[in-house]
């Protein structure tokens, strides 16, 4: 029997640059996989289904709920987004580490359903260079923004509950420490 991989959650405020951060690290380890979270949110452009999320409607997704298929689930900027239980034994049995990319919330509910698993927080150098970041991908309306930001306030608050904190002002270095946070925990 092959062994459990190590489940890392990871966390950030929208626009953190947690996407590129996990892109750069899985590109580098074949060993580590992202577990694809269903969303009721419409695809960005070069998203695709089954890869970055699972697509679905409200009514697939409350279908899900009450179905009890979803280890977790939260309401995040006005869309739904979950994690299949299927998809999560899936990974984690398949002997590689899983990365679960979720907010606050859903980190908070792995963690109380006794899911074995270390949290990492990637956070915005400062609240300005978020709301830049995020204003520079052009893909939100400002209300969307106004949401995003408020959010932000409130997941930066949350960051003393996660096992690591990386603050990603450097790519390069913030990919760094993901990799030795990856590394220690192998380790151990």
């Amino acid at each position: 029997m092959e062994s459990r991989g190590n489940i890392f959650v990871v966390c950030a405020p929208s626009g953190a640059g947690k996407r590129t951060i996990l892109h750069r690290v899985m590109g580098a380890d074949e060993t580590i996989t992202l577990s694809v979270s269903v969303t009721t949110r419409p695809p960005r452009e070069g998203e695709t289904d089954g890869v970055d999320y699972e697509f679905v409607n409200v009514e697939m997704f409350e279908k899900l709920i009450a179905e009890d298929a979803l280890v977790e689930w939260a309401s995040v900027h006005g869309n739904l987004y979950g994690t299949r239980r299927s998809e999560l034994d899936r990974v984690a049995n398949s002997g590689t580490d899983a990365v679960l990319e979720l907010d606050v919330q859903g980190m908070r509910t792995v963690r109380n359903a006794g899911i074995d698993v270390v949290t990492i927080f990637i956070a915005p150098p400062s609240v300005n260079e978020l709301e830049r970041r995020i204003r520079t991908r052009a893909s939100d309306s400002e209300s969307q923004i106004a949401i995003r930001m408020n959010n932000a306030r409130d997941e930066m608050a949350a960051r003393g509950e996660f096992d690591h904190v990386i603050v990603n002002d450097d790519l390069d270095e913030a990919v760094a420490k993901l990799e030795a946070v990856i590394r220690l925990t192998r380790e151990n």
